[in-house]
């Protein structure tokens, strides 16, 4: 059974694996009418695989997002591959190419989920960071309903007191979500109202606070010290936390997300990435771009308006919404 086999069945098992297939088909539709519209057209042009046909599909990768480094690294592969499967019919290289992606993604580890780190039986943090217009306040309140949903009480600390509307905007999304928001005074002090963050879900026996940050890129050296600051808090108050840091980034800005998480893994720990707009961008290759070079974990990725639109992050997912339509072909 060949990889394409394999991904087709891993969706068809049962009525949760193809609502996550559904999904994330819907979601990637833009990315994959481009990527895989130029790769139909690429075979179609080419009959036999040789260099000008990786010249060519270099170029299509590329203009996906996935990253100048990260399409070198997979074009050697893919060459490989071709020579080690002694494929000529450039139409089997989409297979190869399919399995390559999965496997840029995933290294070693095959797990499909990259889970949240929620401890058991004491309060989680989770710090949420990024440039403003991201998706940051909206992606807390779709992750504060996840939570929720799967049992969690959890509570919002509004960390960004800068912006203009932030406090208020994060307490319409924790009143969508059924959540309390501690906050404080716009300009208050972002380490103090997390401080009354964590001593308010504290006394609630929450089981995870989601705390939001500023996202002043243009002013580093002040955001990145306020970052720091806040984090001494935390570790203060909660010495394992915080559990997640999460970076927020938009996947319409492709190579300049690039370099807005290379911004914030420099300031604080990183541990994934939450990718709004994904169903908004035929760039959608960015995910592997950032998995690549920068070896963070995308944890969640939007692909939708709705509350329950923000998902786990699942390679193998994703890589069904790229090749869908091959798929359903395949399968006729």
């Amino acid at each position: 059974m060949g990889f394409m086999d394999k991904l087709k069945n891993k969706f068809k098992q049962n009525e949760e694996t193809e609502e996550v297939s559904k999904t994330y088909k819907q979601g990637m539709e833009k990315t994959r009418n481009s990527f895989s519209g130029k790769i139909n057209d690429l075979i179609a042009r080419y009959r036999k695989v040789d260099e000008d046909f990786f010249e060519e599909l270099e170029e299509v990768l590329i203009s996906a997002d996935v990253g100048v480094s990260t399409v070198m690294d997979l074009i050697d592969e893919l060459k490989m591959e071709v020579k080690r499967r002694n494929i000529k019919d450039s139409a089997e290289v989409k297979e190869v190419i399919s399995e390559k992606l999965v496997e840029i993604y995933y290294g070693d580890d095959d797990e499909d989920l990259e889970e949240l780190n929620i401890q058991n039986g004491e309060l989680s943090i989770i710090l949420v960071v990024g440039v403003n217009g991201a998706g940051k306040t909206t992606s807390i309140g779709k992750l504060a309903y996840k939570l929720k949903q799967e049992g969690k009480n959890v509570v919002l600390a509004a960390g960004d007191t800068f912006r203009a509307g932030a406090i208020e905007q994060l307490d319409v999304w924790g009143e969508r979500a059924g959540v309390d928001v501690i906050k404080q005074s716009e300009g208050s002090d972002p380490a103090a109202v997390i401080f009354d963050g964590i001593k308010s879900a504290k006394s609630r026996n929450a089981d995870v606070l989601i705390c939001d940050t500023a996202g002043r890129l243009q002013n580093k050296v002040n955001l990145m010290n306020e970052l720091a600051k806040v984090k001494r808090v935390i570790e203060r108050e909660v010495p394992s936390a915080p559990h997640e840091v999460l970076l927020v980034l938009d996947a319409t800005t492709g190579q300049n997300a690039m370099s807005q998480a290379k911004t914030f893994s420099e300031a604080t720990d990183v541990s994934g990435i939450v990718l709004t707009k994904l169903d908004g961008t035929a760039k959608g290759g960015i995910v592997l771009a950032i998995r690549n070079e920068l070896q963070i974990p995308v944890k969640f990725a939007g692909l939708g308006e709705k509350m329950e639109d923000l998902r786990e992050f699942n390679a193998h997912a994703f890589v069904y919404g790229l090749f869908a339509d091959l798929l359903e072909e395949t399968a006729e």
